[in-house]
């Protein structure tokens, strides 16, 4: 087992208007000796921004906010801009989050070139109802049963008549391109599906019916352990190392206490081709165990988005409980050596 320290806990509600309910579901990204936290503000009615905060150092507040950094827009996002990610390529910073209109959670992108300046360009997900992704992938053949199972989601007795896109969301950017491509994650419930493109634009109607009539051919991982069984997501932006590309991600399971959000079950991917899985942990690092983890908004949640590399420590930024930001931390390297213990039968 590796040595997880819980920091506690980093960012908590303050009484500004935009963060009055909860903060959670940070981005990091790592600057010298400075890390950058995007973090989802949540304001009475359910209502969410992007707000910021600059760290010294892995744990130490610097500066933070108090407005927000990044608010609804468009029709798209009308009721939230959740949950960003975020990741450096070329000269290029990506930052995904989740757009939510109150009906519909998709995957929206922005990038800047200076990191606080960012243009939005919409919707990066297909814009497709859940019927017709159960036919594309039904056609498909030979993928997991599940992906098709989720109907009392989508047509919810309250209100059969809604019209609820298929939900699309986790995006997270690897930080390089990948034989000349942009290559992302994303999450189709229940599992974790790759996408590769030279540009953003190639993202047509056209791209997504082919990509599900080969589904099987995008998915990267799917549950496997008790702790993930209900379905995993895309967490933290991958790492490269030189045993491949780590992934912290997130495993959850229905218990009797309720869904419980096991953080940071941890894989490795290949280098070359991120879509061939090469080792997995099968315990989760770490799960909800204090009382700012077990209860909030939702209970029983650690929600990794962001990572932070200091020396041999990986500082790993969650969300806790719906409600807060938490600070977990490890070994890298006894965290790679775990991992190469785990190594899949190819």
């Amino acid at each position: 087992m590796i040595n997880v320290k819980k920091e506690g806990i980093l960012l908590s509600k303050t009484d500004f208007e935009f963060e009055n309910e909860a903060v959670l579901n940070p981005a990091a990204y790592r600057e010298g000796d400075n890390v950058h936290i995007f973090y989802r503000a949540v304001r009475e009615g359910n209502h969410s921004s992007i707000g910021y905060c600059k760290l010294d150092g892995p744990l130490t507040i610097a500066e933070r906010w108090d407005k927000p950094f990044m608010i609804p827009e468009f029709d798209y996002e009308s009721q939230g801009v959740e949950d960003a990610r975020i990741s450096k390529i070329d000269d290029t910073f990506y930052l995904t989050y989740t757009a939510y209109d109150g009906i519909n959670a998709r995957g929206a992108l922005a990038t800047s070139k200076d990191l606080f300046h960012f243009k939005k360009h919409g919707l990066i997900v297909p814009p497709i109802s859940y019927a017709h992704f159960v036919y594309l992938v039904e056609k498909a053949g030979k993928v997991n049963k599940n992906y098709y199972h989720n109907h009392k989601f989508y047509y919810q007795e309250a209100d059969p008549d809604e019209k609820i896109l298929l939900w699309d969301k986790n995006l997270v950017f690897f930080p390089r391109r990948i034989k000349g491509n942009l290559v992302f994650l994303h999450r189709i419930r229940p599992g974790i599906q790759l996408v590769s493109i030279k540009e953003i634009k190639d993202l047509t109607k056209e791209f997504w019916d082919d990509y599900f009539r080969n589904f099987q051919d995008h998915i990267v991982m799917d549950p496997e352990f008790e702790h993930e069984s209900s379905y995993i997501g895309s967490g933290c932006p991958p790492i490269e190392t030189e045993h491949g590309w780590l992934l912290i991600y997130h495993g959850v399971e229905d218990t009797d206490k309720g869904l419980v959000y096991s953080a940071c079950a941890a894989a490795l991917l290949d280098i070359d081709d991120p879509r061939k899985e090469i080792a997995r942990l099968n315990y989760p690092l770490f799960s909800p165990e204090y009382r700012w983890e077990l209860i909030g908004d939702v209970n029983n949640v650690v929600f990794p988005t962001g990572t932070a590399l200091f020396g041999d420590t990986l500082f790993i930024y969650y969300g806790a409980a719906d409600s807060h930001i938490a600070v977990a931390s490890l070994s890298m390297s006894e965290l790679m050596k775990e991992l190469l213990l785990n190594m899949k039968k190819i």
